[in-house]
């Protein structure tokens, strides 16, 4: 019995040096963080292996970086999906945004850096014809003869702070994320015909912002960055100035709120340009 466990013994002490050794020519094939040794004891000791991933590099220190971001949306009838509910429908708008920027790389892969944006925004509405029929009896109204308009410009200055995230070894490819704290000022125009009668009132807004805007990057030239960023909101505080058509104060409101979630108007594609890159720098000393 003793011999058969002496034996048993044997064996696995030569299936584990066996498994440890074929581990090790596993993991150097596949380029793994981990790295097996064997000391002149027979211990294993597995040691982790610096691939030095966080010395990637997107954008490098004392860079210099400008560009322009910009966006389009437009809202119609034809997109609406109250067909059963309203009839005649007639309403559209659109938004328009340009934001162009400067920035300078302070270290490697982080940059600060400030923000000029313009935002136009175009409204109307002419008609609808309202049945509630099938959902409740005896509820039907239009609203023929009644239209508005909304027309408003809106002008920010911010300051951000980006930080980049390199996907690969070469730096072509990364993404980003990017707090940005913006004031802003706008002015808007609302006009409403009723009995084939036009008023308007006026609105002065002011707002300060904190957002957080991630985005991808990617190198289409050398020093030439692509660009896409999504607004995902953050903290907001607005006064607003309400005037009559004559300019005449009418009242003012404040308001502040906390909000995280994707804006489908704060969705921007830009490019960047990099005015100086040490990567064609270190091509040439390469070559």
């Amino acid at each position: 019995m003793k011999k058969i466990f002496m034996i048993l013994t044997a064996l696995l002490v030569v299936s584990v040096s066996q498994v440890a050794e074929a581990q090790s020519i596993l993991l150097g094939l596949q380029r793994d963080t981990t790295k097996v040794n064997r000391t002149k004891g027979g211990i294993i000791q597995i040691n982790r292996v610096n691939r030095e991933i966080d010395k990637n590099v997107f954008a490098y220190k004392n860079e210099w970086i400008c560009g322009v971001t910009a966006s389009y949306g437009t809202l119609s009838s034809d997109d609406s999906e109250l067909a059963t509910v309203i009839e005649n429908l007639k309403f559209g708008g659109s938004v328009v945004s340009v934001k162009p920027y400067v920035g300078y790389l302070y270290r490697d892969n982080f940059a600060i850096g400030l923000r000029f944006g313009y935002t136009h925004t175009a409204a109307h509405f002419d008609n609808a014809d309202v049945n509630l029929g099938n959902f409740i009896n005896g509820i039907e109204f239009s609203t023929d003869g009644v239209g508005v308009g909304y027309l408003s410009n809106a002008y920010s200055f911010s300051l951000f702070h980006r930080a980049y995230v390199p996907l690969d070894r070469r730096g072509r490819f990364g993404v980003f994320g990017e707090l940005e704290l913006e004031g802003q000022y706008g002015r808007s125009k609302f006009d409403f015909m009723f009995n084939n009668e036009w008023s308007n009132s006026i609105s002065d807004s002011y707002k300060v912002k904190f957002n957080f805007n991630p985005g991808v990057a990617a190198y289409i030239f050398p020093n030439v960055c692509a660009t896409v960023s999504f607004g995902l909101g953050g903290l907001q505080y607005t006064h607003i100035k309400q005037f009559d058509g004559e300019m005449q104060p009418t009242g003012t409101r404040n308001h502040s709120k906390l909000l995280f979630r994707l804006n489908i108007a704060e969705i921007n594609i830009g490019v960047t340009v990099h005015l100086w890159s040490k990567k064609n720098e270190q091509k040439l000393r390469l070559q």
